[in-house]
């Protein structure tokens, strides 16, 4: 078929020319060259890859390499010198004023002309290198040369960042910086640019650039920034909002470094920030007058405290100085509780005089002083409670219950505890104030939450031993008296003290309740012997039988000669009892007991509730006609009751505000000169009256004396008998490893002291039961074990 296809004949494609030998490299590298240039003007779109492409690959195959990778190389730097004279010098900030917003302006408009002339850049380096692919492979392996990417990274190095562009891109970078720190906003997006081209530039086996040149400036700017901040700031605000400044400057550093500089970068500046705003004044934030540490305290501002805790523990000198603020406030604050308490000294003087008769003092001064020092002294314990709850609170809201801080708050509340010798005297009122029958407005079961809080108190006291005394003291006169608030909330306080300090602490006041359960059953027996026998009394008794080992009172009884009928009543008891139990010893202890004794006067009769020894006083008058009197000595002869006693009874009898005596002549005090007579006159609207009943209160100067001494009796057996038993299990001991031992034993009562244990250790030695070795710094035991009775 003849079509004009078939006429025309076959479409042939022809070959590519060849560039052979014959072909000039001159005019190859002048082609390519004139393309490259094309390329760098942003006029590809006309050019042929493939060609371009086979032109480097002759030059480098036919041994023409070196002239290629020069020439392009020469080509890039004449590029960026272009650039950056076209569009990067042209920008540098020529503002002189103090507007900083112009400079902001002008460094943001030199971090674009930078970041576009990088862009540029890359851009062409990106088309040149897919041409130079050959070469890149070829020719710069064996002639140990960069690659055409990484050598036009490095002429970038060389002809853009370099002086004096460079300083100007550093400064522009370090304005945008400060004067976002001076609260301005910026474009972070420039800044951002900049970064990252000197993070993608380093020297041949060096950091980068943002490493070498930037990082340091900007951490320099920053440690002078800081250093200016945190003096100013001081001078300026108070301790809350400057930790409000701290906190906010480093989210702001934090976000900096997150949305604009390297992450590398957060750590040093951050150091930088915490040493100059926070490490460099720790103390002066703690000890700000009206708003450091101590107010933020007084006034529970707990949000402000966490940030402090938050801040602090940011540096490593943070949580130490926190702790030590923290705990001598604490001890300040507790010795301020001391010193409030301090003048019961003097009430306790007060109250010695009102006990005596010779003394100018009123009678009715005494109850007031008693009660004074009292309500003093448990305002005390209730004042270091509030402050363990404060302390407490403190820690657990705004110190996320850090050991180190509760450490130091205990080794406060220790310190300022223990330097007050009254303190566990005060604790036991404390205890047994609580532990009374008739509290009003507090349930049993806050009466033990309050107990329990008392213990955590208990717990700093360290003499056990002085608390053990006076506690057993109240207990003894709740139990005698029948006071106590119930049966098991006493044996749940022995409970918490036996959790404490164990068995041995609690074991005396245990047997004082074994004592009373006993008594309520030997009273039981005692009244169907009575009954049994036919036997009546003219007084109806309670005894209670107490063990002289368990109980707080003096072998000897105090002398007091009972009236027949309580010597009848005391006689029917005891052969009762020795009937039941041989070769025991009753000690009758008048100076614990009390009676109800029902008195007829002219307008009706009243129940007295009064001691033993009123009572013995009263009874003298039973049989004296009304209106006559007996002598103060002749009551004293009939009686034998020792004067400081009989004194206060008949004080309380007949010039207190019940007069159920009346003293001639009439007055406060009490003298030898004195007569007394029956009041029949008296009367009061209550039908049941209470007289000079025995209340708790703080021991005076003298008695507290005894109590010490008594005490120190104590702790002389226990330190002798702790010794015996560490030295019958060990045979052979240093003095040093035998101190520290007996310290450690003996530490859950009391903290004995080195040369108290090395008296006791001497005195052993006189009795024998120890010897010193040759070297005179080591001991041996030597008595049997049957020869020592353990105290």
């Amino acid at each position: 078929m003849n079509t004009p296809e078939a006429r025309r004949g076959k479409t042939k494609i022809k070959p590519p020319k060849k560039h052979g030998p014959n072909i000039s490299i001159d005019d190859t590298w002048a082609k390519l060259r004139h393309n490259m240039l094309e390329i760098q003007n942003h006029r590809a779109y006309n050019l042929s890859y493939e060609e371009n492409h086979r032109y480097a690959y002759n030059m480098v195959l036919y041994k023409h390499g070196e002239t290629l990778y020069k020439g392009t190389l020469q080509l890039i730097a004449e590029n960026l010198d272009k650039l950056a004279k076209q569009d990067i010098m042209p920008c540098f900030p020529n503002a002189t004023g103090e507007d900083t917003v112009q400079k902001s302006q002008e460094a943001e408009m030199l971090l674009k002309a930078v970041k576009k002339v990088w862009d540029d850049h890359t851009s062409s380096l990106s088309r040149l290198r897919d041409v130079l692919k050959y070469m890149d492979r070829v020719y710069t392996k064996g002639a140990n040369v960069p690659e055409i990417w990484d050598a036009g990274l490095l002429l970038f190095i060389k002809h853009i960042i370099r002086p004096p562009i460079q300083q100007h891109l550093i400064d522009a970078i370090l304005l945008q910086i400060h004067t976002e720190r001076d609260g301005y906003v910026i474009n972070r997006s420039a800044v951002l640019g900049c970064v990252n081209v000197l993070l993608q530039l380093s020297e041949p086996g060096g950091p980068t650039i943002y490493k070498r040149d930037l990082e340091p400036a900007i951490l320099r700017e920053s440690e002078i920034f800081y250093q200016s901040e945190g003096e100013t700031l001081l001078q300026s605000c108070d301790a809350p909002e400057y930790l409000r400044r701290v906190e906010s400057r480093l989210d702001a550093e934090q976000a900096r470094t997150h949305h604009y500089l390297s992450s590398h970068t957060s750590q040093p500046l951050r150091q930088i920030l915490e040493r100059n705003m926070l490490t460099s004044h720790l103390s002066t934030i703690i000890d700000l007058p009206n708003s450091g540490l101590d107010a933020m305290i007084d006034g529970d501002k707990y949000e402000d405290l966490l940030r402090i805790y938050r801040l602090f523990v940011m540096v490593p000198t943070g949580l130490p100085i926190l702790r030590k603020a923290l705990k001598n406030s604490l001890i300040r604050r507790g010795k301020e509780l001391n010193a409030a308490s301090e003048n019961l000294d003097g009430l306790a003087d007060t109250l010695e005089e009102a006990d005596d008769p010779k003394g100018k003092c009123k009678a009715k001064a005494k109850p007031n002083a008693a009660a004074q020092t009292l309500q003093l002294a448990l305002k005390w314990v209730v004042d270091v409670l509030s402050l363990k709850d404060k302390f407490d609170t403190v820690w657990t809201k705004t110190c996320h219950s850090d050991r180190e801080i509760e450490s130091g708050i205990n080794e406060a509340f220790e310190t300022f505890i223990n330097v007050h010798a009254k303190s566990p005297e005060f604790i036991s009122l404390f205890i047994d104030d609580n532990l009374k029958k008739g509290l009003k407005g507090k349930t049993e079961a806050e009466v033990d939450a309050i107990l329990d809080k008392t213990i955590t108190v208990f717990r700093y006291i360290t003499d056990k031993d002085v608390f053990e005394r006076y506690y057993k003291t109240h207990l003894a006169k709740r139990l005698l008296q029948g006071r106590s608030v119930s049966d098991d909330a006493e044996r749940g306080m022995l409970a918490k003290l036996k959790v404490e300090c164990g068995f041995q602490f609690t074991q005396k006041l245990e047997g004082m309740f074994h004592d009373m359960r006993l008594s309520a059953d030997t009273m039981q027996a005692y009244c169907e012997y009575i009954s049994k026998h036919e036997t009546q009394s003219d007084v109806e008794m309670s005894v209670t039988v107490m063990t002289s080992t368990f109980w707080p009172m003096s072998y000897s009884s105090p002398p007091c000669v009972f009236p027949g009928v309580l010597d009848e009543a005391c006689k029917l008891f005891e052969k009762f009892y020795f009937s039941r139990h041989s070769g025991r010893k009753l000690t009758w202890q008048p100076s614990l007991g009390n009676a109800d004794v029902r008195a007829t006067f002219k307008a009706r009769t009243h129940e007295l509730n009064v001691s033993t020894f009123a009572l013995v006083i009263l009874l003298l008058f039973e049989n004296v006609p009304v209106g006559e009197t007996l002598s103060y000595e002749h009551i004293k002869s009939e009686t034998r009751i020792q004067e400081s006693e009989l004194q206060r009874n008949l004080q309380s009898l007949a010039c207190a505000k019940f007069k159920i005596l009346r003293k001639h002549p009439a007055g406060r005090d009490v003298n030898p000169s004195d007569t007394f007579s029956f009041n029949a006159d008296f009367t009061s609207p209550l039908q049941k009256i209470k007289i000079s009943t025995i209340a708790s209160r703080v021991e005076s100067v003298d008695e507290r004396k005894e109590t010490q001494d008594r005490v120190d009796e104590e702790r002389k057996l226990q330190t002798e008998a702790c010794i015996v038993r560490i030295m019958k299990d060990r045979k052979h001991m240093t003095h040093n490893d035998l101190v520290n031992e007996v310290t450690r034993q003996l530490s859950a009562r009391f903290h004995p002291q080195p040369n108290t244990i090395k008296k006791r250790i001497e005195g052993l030695i006189e009795r024998d039961y120890l010897e010193r070795c040759e070297d005179r710094k080591s001991y041996n035991y030597l008595v049997r074990p049957r020869q020592f009775c353990h105290i």
